[in-house]
């Protein structure tokens, strides 16, 4: 038995979009998160899905 969470699939993120400034987003592998740098946030990735929820981003320091 696996363990390990799902993967996330990087071809995701050609649809992907954020959902604040519509720009372009960046896969961080260690941290799990999809990164809007245009908006200051990070997305968390759950079980190889991408929350892409204002209300549940990080805000970047």
């Amino acid at each position: 038995m696996n363990d390990e969470p799902p993967k996330f699939d990087r071809r995701m993120l050609e649809a992907l979009i954020c959902p604040r400034t519509h720009g372009r987003l960046e896969y961080d592998a260690k941290a799990q998160e999809l990164v809007s740098k245009a908006g200051n946030l990070a997305f968390p990735i759950r079980n190889g899905i991408p929350v892409m929820l204002v209300d549940e981003a990080r805000v970047l320091d």
